[in-house]
């Protein structure tokens, strides 16, 4: 099973960010040539069973009333052989080999991508026909499913048929197909779509990360607050003689507008804030921090062996800006680089394995070898 790229057929990642992104689903039938499940329903339940992991069961039963039970599971026998589905959030952080399945989407920057959500589904097994406010990508893995999208539809009725569990009526697909291993699924936002499992199936969701404005604000304002920024106070020394005291002016509302928006202004401080932003974990993951804190000389001695990979840990939000400065963004942290750690730093971008020997050529340098023992400590990368 090849994951490095997947089969477009007739089309390309150019076009289909032209014609489709966020604009109409899409399925590409056998995708990924004889795919394989990235981890069996077995190793799926475990994760289920731990607090830190989030994990949720669907079920419904032949009166068409919806059950919604969160992780952690203790045991899965009271569900019985239909009619439910296992849903386990950001599977990407405990899993490599599904990690790995981001890979084919690199056309897109990594940090629109949320995390890999997998799903087990028993015959029948579903979570109703609903809407997401993000663009997923679903992957078929073992199994067949019957998927229908529709295209947005405002008469839609919003249901709840849980307190945990919202759902729309009926919609008019656009896209009515049973998916097979390796086909798939584009849906953009706002698009209703409704799966429901024909045989146990598994099904990768690769979700992506869509800040609203009112996340946005909220968080810069906390940006602003944690470093003592924007105490000043709004003036206006050229303020002229009104004779109507009641009104708040075009003007008065522009200067109001510009003194909140200088802070944007500031790039420096913006960029700080839209790194850290966008490459903070939203999920629990393993972070591996060694017993004891690896310094240089700790460092050397590693590198003395000939056969040490250094790893990021799964699913690790990593970024780089280069603009005035460049700046590496790790699990919402920062680094400064310059131009002797710029090739690690970008080699740490991308996530790579990195070799005793490309450690040994990249470490010739006291910051290359302090960048390297940060990230180290920190347990974003660990010694393999």
């Amino acid at each position: 099973m090849n994951l490095e790229s997947l089969n477009w057929g007739d089309l390309s990642p150019e076009i289909f960010l032209k014609e489709y992104w966020q604009k109409k689903p899409l399925l590409i039938k056998q995708a990924f040539s004889n795919f394989e499940d990235t981890i069996s329903a077995d190793e799926l339940a475990g994760l289920a069973m731990e607090a830190e992991i989030e994990s949720r069961i669907i079920s419904v039963d032949n009166n068409d009333n919806w059950q919604v039970d969160h992780g952690p599971f203790e045991d899965f026998s009271q569900y019985g052989e239909s009619y439910w589905t296992l849903l386990v959030q950001a599977v990407n952080n405990w899993s490599r080999p599904t990690d790995a399945l981001l890979k084919p989407f690199s056309f897109i920057p990594n940090w629109r991508i949320d995390d890999v959500m997998v799903s087990f589904s028993t015959p029948n097994g579903g979570v109703g026909a609903h809407l997401d406010q993000y663009d997923v990508f679903i992957v078929q893995g073992s199994g067949k499913r019957h998927w229908q999208v529709g295209a947005p539809d405002n008469t839609l009725t919003n249901l709840l048929p849980h307190a945990d569990l919202k759902q729309v009526s009926e919609f008019t697909p656009v896209i009515d197909e049973i998916t097979q291993a390796g086909d798939l699924l584009y849906i953009p936002p706002n698009h209703p779509h409704k799966g429901i499992s024909i045989e146990n199936s598994v099904n990768f969701s690769i979700g992506f990360q869509a800040p609203s404005s009112q996340d946005l604000w909220s968080n810069f304002a906390d940006k602003l607050i944690d470093n003592n920024l924007g105490e000043e106070r709004f003036s206006d020394p050229d303020r002229a003689l009104t004779n109507t005291s009641y009104l708040i002016t075009p003007k008065d509302k522009q200067q109001l507008k510009a003194f909140m928006l200088q802070q944007l202004e500031q790039e420096s401080f913006y960029e700080q804030f839209i790194g850290q932003y966008l490459t903070q974990g939203h999920h629990a993951m393993e972070i591996l921090i060694p017993v004891e804190d690896i310094d240089e000389s700790k460092l050397n001695d590693i590198l003395s062996e000939p056969e040490i990979s250094f790893m990021p840990v799964s699913g690790l939000k990593v970024a780089l800006i280069n603009d005035e400065q460049t700046t590496l963004f790790i699990n919402g942290e920062s680094f400064l680089l310059d131009n002797q750690t710029l090739p690690l730093g970008e080699k740490l971008a991308q996530q790579q394995a990195l070799s005793t020997h490309e450690v040994k050529n990249l470490a010739i340098c006291l910051k290359n070898k302090q960048l390297l023992t940060s990230v180290l400590n920190k347990g974003y990368w660990y010694i393999d």
